[in-house]
């Protein structure tokens, strides 16, 4: 917290460029204007006014307060014309304050006020005396120092607004991705739960009269099957959406041909490659494999339209690793945006973590996609 109140780059860079403005105005001699009488006291202030530039931002509203007071007392009690190094600062000030505030602050009224009450103290002071173009020609470079400040302030308030609703438009994504991971992995277990009472029941039709306690036991795990049962389809029914059907079959890897002639009827061609042995997979790993192709070939259709692609399935001892690469969009056509983030990856990624695995996805030179994971066995 301290470090990132400590003055930055910019800061340093502000509060320089006013030190020299000050120090060359004052010992160089100002233009139209006697030098001044008491001019250590003047090179002190304009180093002190640096310094306070130099951490405006840590108290924005003190600074710009103490700096108009101290300056409308010094035009007051002194005869010495105002040197144009003053005026600049105010400025400076004046533009921090009002956009670090909220236009409709307090604060912000005060210092718009301290403002025009320095401007007021210098106009009176000046000599010649001050006409209608001076007048303006201050009114003019506060309006532009207070109008940027406020763009800047809402510049920074849409940044702020964008990035939360970015990160809850993210937040959303996993939780419907989790959600419907959910769904699928539910409907998988209950599946096994069913065979598993189900063949429970058929050995206990099976035993002698004299196995009671073997009866009893099975009779036992077919009941907690029952319950378990009952359980996961009411948690199922709450995870359902209405448009999902229950009886919709998953898919897995065997189904991939599908896939591909879907996707190559919409302009996509498709080459698809097996690399080691096939082995048997568990039904949310099988699932969740094909779930993962299928929305990199998506992406690929949305962002970089009819193109080609290649999909590559390698199984290993104790992994299966996946790889979707595209070529990028034809000649003369520019990849969609978002083409390296978005909620299809976010569920990709979910999907791969379910089984301790990775998933990376990056752009593959010189126009492509590549999209890679690692499921572990």
């Amino acid at each position: 917290m301290l470090r990132s109140r400590l003055p930055a780059p910019v800061d340093w860079l502000v509060a320089a460029v006013v030190a020299l403005f000050a120090l060359a105005e004052e010992l160089s001699g100002r233009t139209m204007a006697p030098a001044r009488e008491s001019l250590p006291f003047w090179v002190a202030a304009g180093i002190l006014a640096a310094v306070g530039v130099l951490f405006r931002r840590r108290a924005p509203f003190g600074v710009l307060v103490v700096y108009s007071a101290a300056n409308v007392a010094a035009f007051a009690l002194s005869r010495e014309l105002p040197a144009a190094w003053q005026f600049y600062t105010q400025l400076v000030l004046l533009f921090t304050l009002l956009s670090e505030v909220p236009a409709r602050s307090v604060k912000a009224g005060v210092g718009v006020a301290a403002t025009g009450a320095y401007v007021a103290a210098m106009m009176a002071t000046s000599s010649p005396e001050a006409g209608p173009g001076d007048y303006a020609v201050a009114l003019v470079m506060t309006a532009i120092a207070a109008g940027a400040a406020l763009a800047v302030r809402r510049h920074r308030v849409l940044a702020v607004q964008a990035a939360e609703r970015g990160e809850l438009l993210a937040r959303e994504a996993v939780a419907e991705e989790r959600a419907r991971l959910a769904r699928e992995l539910h409907d998988i277990v209950a599946h096994s739960v069913s065979v598993m009472t189900m063949q429970s029941g058929a050995v206990r039709l099976m035993l002698l009269d004299d196995q009671r306690r073997e009866r009893e036991a099975l009779t036992t795990v077919e009941q907690a099957g029952h319950e378990a049962l009952i359980e996961l389809r009411r948690m199922v029914g709450l995870l359902r959406g209405p448009e999902l059907d229950r009886l919709t079959p998953q898919p897995g890897l065997d189904r991939l041909d599908e896939l591909f002639e879907q996707v190559r009827s919409a302009g996509l061609e498709v080459k698809y490659e097996v690399h080691g042995e096939p082995v048997p997979l568990s039904a949310g790993l099988d699932l969740s494999a094909y779930r993962i192709v299928q929305e990199s070939l998506t992406n690929t259709l949305k962002h970089a339209g009819p193109t080609r692609a290649a999909v590559t399935v390698t199984y290993r001892p104790r992994e299966l690793r996946l790889q979707i690469a595209d070529e990028g969009p034809a000649e003369g056509h520019a990849r969609g945006p978002s083409a390296g983030g978005g909620h299809g990856l976010i569920g990709m990624r979910e999907r791969a973590a379910l089984f301790q695995g990775t998933l990376t996805a990056e752009p593959c030179p010189p126009r492509g996609f590549r999209v890679e994971a690692v499921l572990h066995l």
